[in-house]
């Protein structure tokens, strides 16, 4: 029994001396809580702030058992990596595309139910949102958006995306990275859709066939070497029906897995066309961080957005 009082004493003290151990400070007095962005409607402002602001801005608010070390360092670590993705404090700095941008982004996070986290909104109830949140956030994106801004989109109208042509282009210049246009991805699969209603644009991804294979086996944590991905992006033209058809061609972007070969950027080659002409996007060699920069984010999907979900069903 003593042996038993005496463990017990012991963890009790150690638990103790571990609370002198503390990450550094993730809160800001300076940032006022309660903080309203800008332009933004008060009923988005809350849903926002209940659902993304302790780990998205510098607005944390921490509960008594997120202070315990050493569940701190890991609540810590999670307010650090939420920022790095997207981070409400910069609101004020962000130009109005951007800002629209941010929330189109925090919708499609929880629509994909990525965020918030369930690890965490199981101990932060308050930070789970309702499909009547859900519903709330999309009326707001819908009514921001460019189609409603141009008096073409009606907020609740159905859209459907009809097939797209593109002209034949000639000889295209490759990338500054030294990447070649791959014209003949318009024969590949096309994998998914999306609508980025934030800027008028639609955008189709298209997968190579070892791509695709990986999506069949699901072998995707890394993918294969030898897998691309197209994703083409055309502003919306809205049509007499109400539908959505693509308008002007905006870009096409390349994905090119070669763990070897790109192991700076991550394991893939990035390129981007821009225009009709296809002029290749950047001035200088290294113009490709930017790309890893936004794909920051699916670190965990090996930078690829475009997930092996059963909404797609990949045959020969």
């Amino acid at each position: 029994m003593k042996r038993k009082w005496k463990i017990i004493i012991c963890i009790a003290l150690a638990l103790v001396s571990l609370q002198f151990i503390r990450p550094k400070e993730t809160t800001d007095s300076a940032y006022g809580v309660g903080k309203q962005l800008g332009g933004v409607p008060r009923e988005i402002n809350g849903i926002l702030q209940a659902a993304c602001f302790d780990c998205h801005s510098s607005e944390t608010r921490l509960h008594w058992y997120d202070k315990i070390t050493p569940v701190n360092f890991l609540v810590a670590s999670h307010i650090r990596n939420g920022r790095k993705a997207l981070d409400f404090s910069n609101w004020d700095s962000l130009a109005t595309a951007q800002q629209s941008a941010a929330l189109y982004y925090a919708l499609n996070k929880i629509l994909s139910g990525e965020m918030p986290l369930p690890s965490y909104t199981a101990v932060h109830p308050q930070a789970k949102v309702d499909e009547n949140e859900i519903e709330t956030l999309k009326r707001y994106l819908l009514s921001i958006s460019y189609g409603a801004k141009q008096g073409k989109v009606a907020p609740n109208n159905p859209k459907e995306i009809t097939a797209v042509s593109v002209k034949p282009e000639r000889e295209v210049k490759p990338s500054p990275n030294g990447i070649a246009y791959i014209p003949d991805y318009r024969n590949w699969k096309a994998i998914s859709t999306t609508d980025r209603f934030d800027n008028g644009t639609v955008r189709i991804i298209f997968a190579n066939e070892t791509a695709v294979k990986a999506l069949q086996s699901k072998k995707t944590d890394p993918w294969p070497d030898g897998s691309i991905f197209a994703k083409t992006a055309w502003k919306q033209q809205q049509n007499a029906d109400g539908s959505i058809s693509a308008g002007k061609f905006v870009q096409v972007e390349f994905m090119i897995k070669d763990a070897r070969k790109y192991a700076k950027t991550k394991g893939w080659g990035w390129g981007r066309w821009k225009g009709d002409d296809l002029l290749p996007y950047g001035k200088t060699l290294d113009f490709d961080t930017e790309c890893v920069s936004c794909h920051q984010p699916q670190r965990d999907n090996d930078y690829v957005f475009t997930r092996p979900i059963d909404l797609f069903n990949f045959k020969n």
